[in-house]
């Protein structure tokens, strides 16, 4: 019967565990499956390995779901021996960019309905945007209103919202970047 000695490799304390060697490759996959939602531009920007970014662009034109699985674990693999700080910024970059651009569409709604309840709001909107058109704004919400209107009052129940609706929506978007 061999001895056994109190040093095992499972003991030694410099050596990952099997549990942190697969949460490690997990964390490579999850950022390997971000790293695949990157535009194209992105993508070349970053100083991936030639073999990383076909596997990257294999995985977009897989279409079966255990394709899928099986690409992004060989993303992970490859990832192992690439620097993952730049793609982890990149990937933070990109998620940052749609949430900017998500806020702004809910700030460029919010202003709508606010200039639609209230004249009172119009002033603010100046006052933080001097360079609009004011005369161009006040048909903008003179439209909208009465294409609500109409809409509420519409018999068949369908409230679509019209045209003026719509422009004014541009029109505060185009104006809030300035």
């Amino acid at each position: 019967m061999p001895q056994r000695t109190d040093e095992s490799p499972e003991d030694d304390p410099g050596r990952p565990s099997k549990t942190m060697l697969k949460k490690a490759m997990h964390e490579l996959q999850d950022l390997g499956e971000a790293l695949t939602e990157l535009s194209d531009e992105r993508l070349i920007a970053l100083p991936l390995p030639e073999n990383l970014l076909e596997a990257v662009r294999e995985f977009q034109r897989t279409r079966s779901h255990e394709g899928r699985r099986r690409q992004l674990q060989y993303i992970g693999k490859l990832m192992r021996g690439t620097e993952i700080e730049p793609i982890r910024e990149a990937v933070a970059s990109a998620r940052l960019g749609r949430a900017r651009e998500a806020l702004a569409l809910h700030e460029a709604e919010h202003w709508r309905d606010e200039l639609l309840a209230s004249d009172n709001v119009l002033t603010s909107w100046m006052d933080k945007h001097p360079q609009s058109d004011l005369q161009q704004l006040r048909s903008l919400i003179r439209s909208a209103r009465k294409d609500l209107a109409a809409a509420a009052d519409d018999p068949n129940g369908v409230a679509r919202k019209g045209r003026a609706y719509r422009e004014l929506f541009q029109f505060i978007r185009r104006h809030d970047h300035e």
